[in-house]
């Protein structure tokens, strides 16, 4: 009895071992979309950022005006990676604070508090919201909704 229960322990913490080292392969390469888009505006390479996201990718913010009146605005993706890349490498500087990812089958949710640099200024902070789809060629940014304040 005693071998056997050995055995079982043996073959439990084997598959264990498999499914975390699954799930970290996993996560690394959901997040790896999220990376590549904050590497790409550090170099201001628009072409980096438009291959982490989906073809129809969204980007949205939530503000509040100074009467407390909260809207969503939409910014198209070729408005986003023109600013990408109008600007000089180094000056757009997106600082992630964390990040906490969760994984269901193809899709997955990023919550990334952040703080925002430009040309070494401190601008904004917030957080942002990443909606992730793994499509054929891979994990994909299918939409970023963020927060802005001082």
């Amino acid at each position: 009895m005693r071998k056997i229960s050995k055995g079982v322990l043996a073959i439990f913490l084997v598959l264990s071992a498999w499914v975390v080292k699954a799930q970290n392969a996993e996560e690394i390469a959901a997040k790896s979309p999220i990376e590549q888009l904050f590497e790409g505006m550090k170099k201001s390479d628009s072409a980096m950022v438009r291959q982490a996201f989906a073809p129809s990718g969204r980007l949205e913010t939530v503000l509040k005006d100074k009467n407390g009146v909260v809207s969503v605005k939409n910014t198209g993706l070729s408005q986003f990676f023109a600013n990408i890349g109008s600007q000089p490498a180094g000056a757009l500087d997106e600082r992630l604070m964390g990040m906490e990812l969760k994984i269901d089958g193809e899709i997955a949710t990023a919550w990334t508090p952040y703080e925002f640099w430009f040309k070494g200024q401190f601008i904004h902070r917030g957080v942002n919201a990443f909606q992730l789809v793994k499509l054929a060629e891979g994990w994909k940014i299918w939409s970023i909704i963020d927060t802005r304040r001082k």
